[in-house]
């Protein structure tokens, strides 16, 4: 008799959602993504995606999609003081020279992601509100009444997670000190700057960045402003273009000058979490912001998303219903190591942009040995880490 395959539920519509619901159908695994909002649409604005998120995206088969929507970061891609004095190249390739870097529209992205799966996988205005379990089937609860049985429930729902009540004690996300302003301006208003660069200006407290997105037709940037008033976490929050502008006053004319293009922003409190004490209950598993949300000064939220999703899948592939559990456990201990790290070493990031040192000299020095700790993060090989981490267990 042949096994019963496992189904898998995943609360939440995003990039980790998606990635996570891709790599489990192609191993084998029946996926429902239950998405909150009434219709997928374009929210947000720029997403980095790191040589350690696109290779698994490209194991995918999606390796022609993004490149269509994605733009390459390469070329002339920089750090520089808030004056425009260099300090030294941003690097965009792992070890081998692989150029790995695309800056991408979030919601290009989730589009890829999201028509890479079968029509009747993703089912929106499923809001969570519930969820039990027993020895042998979860429930999720939603809003609209409806609940789903499922072998495994995936939380991919974010740093406000409904689910993550249901794995650790409740806990404030802690705000940052500061709010990012970002938005998006056709590339053809500025024609003079450089197509493929990931440009970051570092100041007393703030710092500024810019790529490109959407095949290059766009340019994404953020302001990263120190503010003692807690802003909301939102994608879509209408910012204060003139207190933008105000607040990069007298910086590189590169950057005054684009602010002078900008007629609309968003803006975004920054958020994130000490370390959660387990990221799983039984069949509950969490994922993404919410098992480890972190400041997105390394630009890695969306890419250790993807890790996890990829991570998942490997672990419970050819698992019974029976052995889930087991399974769960198990991804946490293997992720757990290298997504504490990252969580703390974006927050470190973080101060050294925003020049949070006696010494800029001291700034400087470190911004150029963390170009190591970028090819750590760019070599890494979730797949493969994960199937080997089992052979040995």
């Amino acid at each position: 008799m042949p096994t019963k395959r496992v189904r898998a539920a995943i609360v939440g519509g995003g990039i980790g959602g998606l990635s996570a619901a891709n790599a489990l159908l192609i191993r084998g695994i029946d996926v429902t993504v239950f998405e909150q909002v009434d219709t997928l649409r374009e929210v947000g604005t720029g997403v980095s995606i790191f040589p350690n998120g696109r290779r698994q995206l490209e194991r995918m088969g999606l390796k022609d999609a993004l490149a269509q929507v994605g733009a390459k970061v390469g070329d002339g891609s920089e750090y520089y003081r808030m004056d425009g004095t260099v300090v030294g190249p941003i690097l965009t390739t792992d070890s081998s020279g692989w150029n790995g870097v695309y800056g991408m529209h979030r919601a290009d992205l989730s589009r890829v992601l999201a028509e890479a799966l079968p029509g009747t996988t993703i089912l929106t205005a499923h809001r969570c509100v519930g969820f039990e379990q027993n020895a042998h089937v979860a429930q999720v609860k939603f809003a609209n009444g409806m609940t789903a049985e499922a072998d495994v429930v995936i939380g991919a729902d974010g740093i406000q997670s409904a689910l993550q009540k249901y794995v650790v004690q409740p806990s404030s996300p802690e705000y940052s000190g500061s709010r990012a302003y970002r938005g998006l301006i056709p590339s053809t208003k500025l024609p003079e700057w450089r197509k493929e660069a990931h440009q970051t200006w570092m100041g007393d407290g703030k710092h500024f960045m810019v790529y490109p997105v959407r095949s290059g037709q766009l340019l994404n940037y953020v302001g990263f402003v120190p503010t003692s008033d807690e802003t909301v976490e939102s994608w879509s929050a209408i910012g204060d273009r003139d207190e933008l502008a105000a607040s990069f006053e007298g910086w590189d004319p590169r950057v005054v000058g684009l602010l002078e293009k900008v007629d609309t922003c968003f803006w975004w409190g920054l958020y994130d979490r000490q370390p959660l004490a387990s990221w799983t209950n039984g069949r509950l598993a969490l994922l993404g912001d919410a098992a480890h949300a972190m400041l997105p000064h390394l630009g890695q939220g969306a890419n250790q998303a993807i890790e996890d999703g990829v991570a998942l899948a490997v672990f419970l592939e050819g698992q019974t219903s029976g052995e889930i559990v087991d399974a769960l456990q198990r991804y946490e201990v293997f992720r757990r190591e290298r997504t504490d790290i990252v969580q703390a070493e974006a927050r470190k990031n973080g101060l050294r942009y925003d020049s949070r040192y006696k010494s800029l000299e001291e700034r400087d020095k470190e911004i150029a040995s963390s170009a190591e700790f970028r090819k750590w993060l760019y070599d890494y090989d979730v797949e493969k880490a994960a199937m080997s981490y089992l052979s040995r267990v």
